[in-house]
């Protein structure tokens, strides 16, 4: 099989269990056998690995058919956790939680509809309201041995009062062995709801000057310290948010208005140019009452009216904004106003806790294969390859990496597309993407020279990414090889055969 990444591994058995029990018995006749396992929850973890092995013909644990939202039934207010497997999607929890408790949301991630929810919590995938393994405790896993352990409190059964509420148990916290580790297979997970608050906006900040990004970056980081900003906000260069937007764009000016591909095309590039010219713009939520929404609002006005166009997006204002353009479609500006609000409403919907498909489709238009479905990006020619490094919130440290991040990219003829993320009160992640057509061989070998050299940058400024693509393991375990030891030797505990996962530190898509 082949990802996005244009690795191609020669896969083994492929199970698919549909509860514990049949995760316990593979396991079990695994170690027997000496087959090493590969689980994935859904396999969409794209361009980090999808659901290939590590390994040539690994055995593949496809955990998507585990899909129950265990404690469906008694979701509420007073109860705002999920017990979730392996195949639930953020699709699934949304619909769920609509019918359900619509008074309720979770942490979302641009990643389309149909992604796991435990795999990319796993994986410290980051959410609009924080990152994901925040949500996550009380872990049920399988071990290499076949044993199932249950973390936390969970240890004292389901049925507790204490199993979905408490999140840390007593004694030592063993969650994090299994966030991006290989030390066990996870087959159910309790995750953290949010109820909805009575106010709800997003903030668009669009920078005025390229060259003050730094002031920008440390302004973000002053109001997430001080509690001002208390979601992710991502900061998106051109390159990432035309690319975002320019599908929706040109969907919209085909469909309602009439044009055709090519002048689609082309008044999609002016329409975007003209509302987000920037380099940098950044998205941001912020939920409350309406009087502290307000007095947030006003603030980070005060604080950074200098720097940024400040714009309150609600779904109202979308609504009303397309009503009014769309009326006027056949005259220029308010047809390129229209679809590019169009293009924005599912977007605005991320911040606020609805999943979308959008930028996946995005994807797919790029490469002219929009007639795949969001889960089709492995089939597609679509080629994409993750560099992640975590970083200190310091602007102008950020703002100097990320400028020779750039010269590298154009030095391999690569564009690079770029999100920053004010992640926690101490650092920030920088997610960047390299897009090629995996099916021209000298394509995807320039790309993966590129990630190469970015990754190598990575390390000679002292850092490390937050998330690994499969085949950049090898650079990561040869930087700290003791820790890296230290590691196995603690995997060996629960797995002493080596069974899952074997040569990977991550085992969950």
């Amino acid at each position: 099989m082949q990802d996005v990444t244009g690795r191609s591994v020669r896969v083994g058995t492929v199970h698919r269990p549909k509860s514990i029990e049949d995760v316990v018995a593979i396991v079990r006749a695994a170690r027997i056998q000496r087959e090493p396992l590969y689980p994935f929850s859904t396999g969409r973890n794209w361009g980090y690995g999808s659901g290939a092995p590590i390994l040539e013909g690994g055995s593949i644990v496809d955990l998507s058919g585990m899909q129950s939202i265990r404690n469906a039934d008694s979701i509420n207010l007073a109860h705002p956790v999920a017990v979730v497997e392996p195949g639930v999607t953020q699709g699934k929890l949304h619909t769920t939680l609509q019918s359900q408790c619509p008074e309720l949301t979770f942490n979302v991630t641009g990643a389309a509809r149909e992604t796991s929810v435990i795999g990319n919590a796993l994986d410290r995938g980051v959410g609009y309201f924080g990152p994901r393994h925040d949500d996550l405790f009380g872990l049920e896993v399988v071990t290499g041995t076949g044993e199932v352990i249950k973390t936390g409190f969970r240890r004292l059964g389901d049925d507790t009062p204490l199993a979905r509420t408490h999140p840390h148990g007593l004694g030592p916290m063993l969650d994090g062995l299994f966030l991006q580790g290989n030390f066990g297979i996870v087959t159910s997970a309790c995750f953290r709801l949010s109820p909805k608050q009575p106010t709800e906006i997003a903030l668009s900040l669009a920078l005025r000057n390229d060259a003050r990004l730094d002031e920008f970056i440390d302004a973000l980081a002053a109001a997430k310290q001080c509690g001002l900003l208390t979601s992710v906000t991502h900061i998106g260069n051109r390159a990432r948010t035309h690319s975002t937007l320019m599908a929706g764009v040109v969907g919209y000016l085909t469909r309602e208005c009439g044009m055709l591909p090519d002048a689609a095309r082309e008044e999609a590039q002016h329409a975007i140019t003209l509302f987000a010219p920037g380099e940098w713009s950044a998205l941001a939520a912020v939920t409350g009452t309406q009087s502290i929404v307000q007095a947030i609002v006003a603030e980070l006005r005060r604080r950074m009216g200098h720097l940024v166009r400040l714009t309150v997006v609600t779904a109202r204002r979308i609504d009303l904004g397309i009503a009014a353009t769309h009326w006027l479609r056949k005259l220029r500006f308010p047809r390129c106003a229209a679809a590019v609000l169009s293009a924005i409403k599912p977007l605005h919907g991320l911040a606020l806790g609805v999943p979308t498909d959008e930028p996946v489709r995005g994807l797919l238009w790029q490469f002219a294969a929009d007639e795949l479905q969001p889960t089709q990006l492995d089939q597609s020619p679509c080629g994409l390859l993750y560099i992640c490094p975590a970083m200190p919130m310091d602007g102008r440290f950020v703002k100097s990496a990320l400028r020779q991040f750039d010269a590298i990219a154009s030095a391999h003829r690569m564009k690079l597309y770029i999100t920053v993320n004010i992640e926690t009160r101490t650092s920030l992640v920088v997610i960047m993407n390299l897009l090629f057509e995996r099916n021209d061989q000298g394509q995807m070998a320039n790309a993966h020279r590129c990630a190469g050299a970015l990754h190598d940058e990575v390390h000679r400024l002292g850092l490390e990414v937050y998330r690994a693509r499969s085949d950049s393991m090898s650079s990561v375990l040869k930087l700290n090889p003791e820790y890296w030891a230290h590691v196995r030797r603690l995997k060996l505990a629960l797995d002493p055969d080596d069974i899952i996962a074997p040569g990977r530190y991550c085992p969950t898509h």
